[in-house]
């Protein structure tokens, strides 16, 4: 049950990936942000559409419920900070970013057991 959740939500987060690229290649393109925070924009795009695929292999592990767990909550807090601070300026959640890498490291070893 669990591993099929997570297959649907590789959808949903797909879909929304490729919906904050479009915003950032237009969006962003229009307004006066400086390069820094576009920059920003595409890493957390880049690292959440590659990670929604990930979410497709983990119906296929051992540990679909520990290997999705640890992929969402990693995609949530580095690519969630890092659209955060891209589009408001605001740095205040950067920190979670090293802690969401982690996780995300710490996600693809757990579809290795």
């Amino acid at each position: 049950m669990a591993a099929r959740a997570f297959g649907r939500l590789a959808g949903l987060s797909g879909s929304l990936a490729v919906g904050l690229g479009a915003y950032g290649a237009h969006g962003f393109r229009r307004s006066d942000r400086d390069d820094y925070l576009k920059e920003l924009f595409e890493t957390a795009n880049k690292y959440h559409f590659l990670h929604s695929l990930a979410l497709l292999g983990v119906p296929h592990c051992r540990k679909p419920l520990l290997a999705g767990t640890l992929l969402t909550s990693g995609m949530v807090m580095f690519c969630g900070s890092l659209y955060f601070q891209a589009i408001t300026g605001d740095p205040t959640l950067t920190k979670a970013a090293p802690f969401g890498g982690t996780l995300l490291i710490v996600g693809w070893a757990a579809m290795a057991l």
